[in-house]
């Protein structure tokens, strides 16, 4: 459930006790194993883990008022809630969280970046916490950019003006010309 609080510590104020235990052991291991360059805020009314504007001045390209962010951490209706956007981002980093996930013998419920649980007991800590260590911000930030730019994108996330191909050069507006691919339509003449 979204939270209107400002900051993290009246967030988890505003928790039932037992919600609150099991948010405080998450953040826990996500603070002990995260990258210096990272600040925790509120962000999108749970605990986001960002990127600032002081390491990457761009933000998140769909609202670059905000700062990007890597991880988040909630209290949803019916489960705890981390958010993870390097292994929803990566396939490599996905791979290798469901398989670290599996050998600790806990049930995955995994979204696209979500992993669901119960309570605390349910959640691989470890696993999460090495998800976290694994991220430092600047390869965070540089697999942005390249995922980013593989949808033509550019870093800021506005597209990309298109090259001119090797066999077609540049006219001098810097415009490439669309060749017509339609045949121009000829007159036959009919005799009778």
């Amino acid at each position: 459930m979204k939270s209107s609080a400002t900051t993290v510590k009246d967030y988890l104020k505003s928790l039932p006790a037992d919600r609150r235990v099991g948010i405080e052991a998450v953040r826990k291991i996500i603070v002990e194993n995260l990258d210096k360059d990272y600040d925790e805020c509120m962000l999108y009314g749970m605990i986001g883990y960002v990127v600032p504007h002081r390491v990457w001045p761009t933000g998140y390209h769909c609202d670059p008022t905000k700062p990007l962010m890597m991880a988040g951490l909630a209290s949803q209706k019916n489960n705890l809630t981390v958010y993870l956007m390097s292994v929803y981002g990566d396939k490599a980093e996905r791979a290798w969280f469901e398989k670290a996930w599996a050998k600790s013998g806990k049930r995955l419920d995994l979204g696209g970046c979500c992993v669901r649980f119960k309570k605390v007991e349910d959640a691989a800590l470890d696993v999460i916490g090495e998800a976290i260590r694994r991220t430092p911000a600047k390869a965070y930030v540089a697999n942005y950019v390249k995922t980013l730019a593989s949808t033509g994108r550019g870093p800021d996330g506005k597209k990309l003006a298109k090259k001119p191909s090797k066999t077609e050069p540049a006219p001098r507006g810097g415009k490439v010309a669309k060749k017509s691919t339609k045949k121009k339509a000829t007159k036959k003449s009919v005799t009778r």
